[in-house]
């Protein structure tokens, strides 16, 4: 297993197959065109390869709180289904928290479904907790992947 980060587009694009096993009907027009709002915002990727096939990846991107100063959030985790409890969600869980460290981040955030309980078992599993809700207002449902 190869663990790599993603920093351009093209490198990202080319990864759209596992982003499918969570968002099946994407389209590569679509992903590029969110890509290109999304990376000049510090997002990144973070891939583990199998004989170079991509097997499961995040998104992640730094930014700053008032109240918490410097954080990385976790964005669209997904390992492929045939290599799930292979322990890879728990290699990118690590990396990032490395990362998090190295950069002075005071915290890691994400967002988990509140029907999802399989992500929330394993998070909590990684050190997670929940700290609030997030609340959102729909305004287009059309519009979301």
């Amino acid at each position: 297993m190869v663990l790599k980060e993603l920093t351009t587009i093209d490198e990202m694009l080319a990864e759209i197959a596992i982003l499918k096993h969570l968002y099946p009907t994407f389209t590569l027009e679509k992903y590029e065109s969110y890509l290109k709002e999304m990376v000049p915002h510090n997002y990144k990727q973070l891939a583990i390869y199998e004989h170079e096939v991509c097997v499961a990846l995040t998104g992640f991107w730094t930014g700053f709180k008032l109240w918490s100063g410097k954080y990385i959030e976790i964005d669209n985790f997904i390992v492929d289904p045939a290599h799930r409890a292979k322990g890879l969600g728990k290699k990118m869980t690590d990396y990032i928290d490395v990362k998090a460290r190295e950069q002075g981040c005071t915290m890691i955030v994400l967002d988990a479904y509140t029907n999802n309980f399989t992500a929330q078992r394993f998070y909590f599993n990684q050190g997670y907790i929940p700290k609030g809700f997030h609340f959102l207002k729909m305004i287009n449902e059309d519009g979301l992947s």
